[in-house]
């Protein structure tokens, strides 16, 4: 099977290419997760946090925001100490800080989910992308989640961070047009 450029042979990264990204989900749980990983990934390979991402599960209370949005310097202290997870100071209390306003605007949204996806107006965009050269770093579109999510206080949520964040919950379908994947999530 064709698969997108980046999977190549490692079995994790190909699983992950063909049951998650680019899937659309509006669980907030998930939303929560993909958030607090892609933050993590900054400046690293995404295979790196794929492979840690059972030991961040179990250091981050299973993802939790309500938890980790308590967590406090016996926590900080705990996870600076895992080797089971990236051990970066700014990274580990950007998490906490993300957990908190994850919190803040599910409460004024009525979830994340309706938060994230008012920005596509309920709907994934579909590009249409046949090379990998064609795939953008960054678009007007996580330019405005990013702006929107530091307004209100994440930080770990560049422009470039959000688009990677936005193609793995499926707000952007970026599977190129021959991969089985492209239509398998609307495209």
């Amino acid at each position: 099977m064709k698969r997108c450029w980046w999977t190549g042979e490692d079995p994790l990264y190909v699983a992950y290419h063909d049951h998650e990204w680019g899937v659309p989900c509006r669980e907030d749980a998930r939303l929560f997760e993909m958030l607090l990983l892609e933050s993590a990934q900054a400046g690293l390979a995404w295979i790196t946090i794929l492979r840690k991402r059972e030991n961040y599960r179990k250091a981050f209370s299973q993802f939790d925001p309500t938890r980790i949005a308590r967590y406090g310097s016996r926590e900080k202290t705990r996870l600076l100490a895992n080797p089971g997870i990236v051990r970066n100071r700014l990274k580990i209390d950007s998490a906490i800080r993300n957990a908190r306003v994850f919190l803040q605007i599910q409460g004024e949204f009525d979830g994340f989910a309706s938060f994230l996806w008012d920005f596509v107006d309920g709907e994934p965009i579909i590009n249409r992308f046949r090379k990998p050269e064609q795939v953008p770093a960054s678009t007007p579109l996580s330019d405005a989640v990013s702006k929107e999510l530091k307004r209100r206080g994440m930080n770990f949520v560049g422009s470039t961070i959000c688009y990677a964040y936005l193609q793995s919950i499926g707000l952007v379908n970026d599977h190129l047009m021959d991969c089985p994947q492209y239509r398998a999530n609307g495209g």
